[in-house]
């Protein structure tokens, strides 16, 4: 923030709290807030932080049995299956036009 700005700002707010403060007092007010805002103090844990161990993925044996069925089903049309995304999503190729399918399973609701 400008300095004129901040030095401004101050003498406004102090004379809305019904406390009016001179320019001198409100510059130096100012440089202190500056000078505040560039000494930030950071400090370091004692402790290691916890690391993020890879998670196993789950591979849901039914969306795998289900988009394998859907894959036989596009070959039998006609289609190029250009990519298969794990069990997930598929893509491929239709009358020369790419299409992707993905396949959600959605969670019981609570």
């Amino acid at each position: 923030m400008d300095k004129e700005k901040l030095i401004l700002e101050i003498m406004k707010e102090a004379e809305a709290d019904g406390e009016p403060v001179t320019r001198e007092e409100a510059e130096e007010m100012a440089e202190m807030e500056i000078k505040n805002n560039l000494n930030r103090h950071y400090e370091k844990s004692d402790s290691p932080r916890k690391s993020k161990t890879a998670k196993e993925r789950k591979i849901d044996p039914v969306k795998k049995k289900i988009l394998a069925c859907i894959r036989v089903l596009l070959e039998g049309l006609g289609a190029k299956i250009t990519n298969v995304k794990t069990e997930t999503e598929i893509d491929f190729i239709f009358s020369n036009e790419n299409y992707s399918l993905k396949l959600t399973k959605h969670r019981k609701k609570t």
